[in-house]
């Protein structure tokens, strides 16, 4: 497993959307060991391939205290409510800002193994997990979701760098 570096807002490779996975297989899976990694040392609770240069749709979320899951080729499938909360990633660092997220979402996905699955967040850091690492297959970014850009608020630095919510 590799630590891969994390690509930063102004990247191209953030803003396109990521080619559909044909096949899981051993390359795939490496590829997910490295993300979940890198996820770990940069200290989120998320990570989509399009974040460590790589234009797959695949995705790695570890919730606190959870065991960390892949979703390959993930489509959010339905979404209720909103709610608004505070947002950062791991590709915009230094910063977050306030937007608006579903409270219940369900994403349809292919684990390790190819096989269908479907996850359920519902009013919690899943659900705005699965939101946040969909977008970024699809090329988009929670600093797209501001209703202002002045919204954005730099975080002043800090001895001990908490995990950032969405990545």
């Amino acid at each position: 497993m590799t630590v891969r570096p994390i690509r930063y807002l102004g990247d191209p490779v953030l803003r396109r959307p990521a080619k559909k996975v044909s096949r899981v297989d051993d390359s795939i899976r490496r590829l997910i060991a490295d993300m979940t990694e890198s996820m770990y040392a940069a200290q989120g609770v998320g990570i989509a391939a399009p974040q460590i240069g790589v234009s797959l749709r695949i995705v790695v979320i570890g919730m606190p205290d959870e065991e960390p899951f892949a979703l390959i080729n993930p489509v959010v499938i339905r979404r209720s409510g909103t709610r608004r909360l505070d947002e950062g990633c791991l590709s915009v660092p230094g910063y977050r800002g306030p937007l608006t997220r579903s409270e219940r979402v369900v994403v349809k996905a292919l684990n390790e193994d190819g096989r269908e699955i479907r996850v359920r967040g519902e009013d919690n850091l899943l659900a705005q997990a699965l939101e946040h690492e969909t977008d970024h297959v699809n090329g988009i970014l929670y600093v797209d979701r501001l209703d202002s850009k002045d919204d954005l608020v730099k975080l002043e630095p800090a001895g001990t760098r908490e995990r950032n919510e969405g990545d």
